[in-house]
């Protein structure tokens, strides 16, 4: 694996260059293709590739699967890629999530500071910092139209049946760190459920011709 933007941080080149891709399972890698086809798609067409994550609050596993995902797009500089995120309701981004992803290498800040705080959060120096925030996942922030609705939870695949305007809905769901929420296996579990975000979105953008 080798990077094609070398102004990416270079912390979060080696988390990148250390996930292990080989280890996904096929049943996974079958979960997984819907996603490949969307992009693969988009791409060969010379189109926009626009994805919106899914999950109930839009404050964990759907943070970091549109972190992870606009940064595998970025390492393998793969264009006009852009990751969205949002929730069946709103709630606040979990400070574990930032946190979890500073010791990855992102440069994180909180521009606002409310109930519901908003991060910028950057894999480089140059490009345009991903905005950090939960929010309903038809909020004015995110696409309307032609993009891939990924449910990235059970609940809020089973619970909200319709996404309206997209094209594709995909489920690729993940085990919720919240539940390891103030014990001592916090910290890694939020960890362990990055890196397998990470590592899936790795395996998705390297299939991308």
């Amino acid at each position: 694996m080798t990077s094609k933007q070398p102004k990416m941080f270079s912390e979060i080149e080696m988390s990148i260059k250390a996930l292990k891709p080989e280890t996904i399972s096929d049943e996974r890698k079958a979960i997984l293709q819907p996603l490949t086809d969307f992009i693969q798609l988009k791409v060969s067409k010379n189109q926009s590739v626009n994805i919106n994550f899914i999950c109930t609050h839009n404050s964990r596993r759907s943070h970091f699967s549109q972190v992870w995902g606009q940064t595998m797009a970025n390492f393998f500089n793969i264009k006009n890629v852009f990751c969205y995120s949002g929730g069946t309701e709103t709630n606040a981004l979990f400070p574990m999530v930032t946190e979890t992803l500073r010791n990855s290498g992102f440069q994180i800040k909180m521009i606002s500071k409310n109930e519901n705080p908003i991060y910028s959060i950057k894999f480089s120096e140059n490009d345009h910092p991903i905005i950090g925030f939960s929010k309903k996942f038809d909020d004015d922030f995110n696409p309307k139209s032609e993009f891939a609705a990924v449910m990235t939870c059970s609940q809020a695949d089973g619970g909200c049946p319709f996404i309206s305007g997209a094209e594709k809905r995909i489920a690729i769901t993940f085990e919720d760190p919240k539940i390891f929420d103030n014990t001592p296996q916090q910290a890694a579990k939020y960890q362990e459920r990055s890196l397998q975000i990470a590592t899936e979105l790795l395996y998705v953008f390297s299939q991308i011709k």
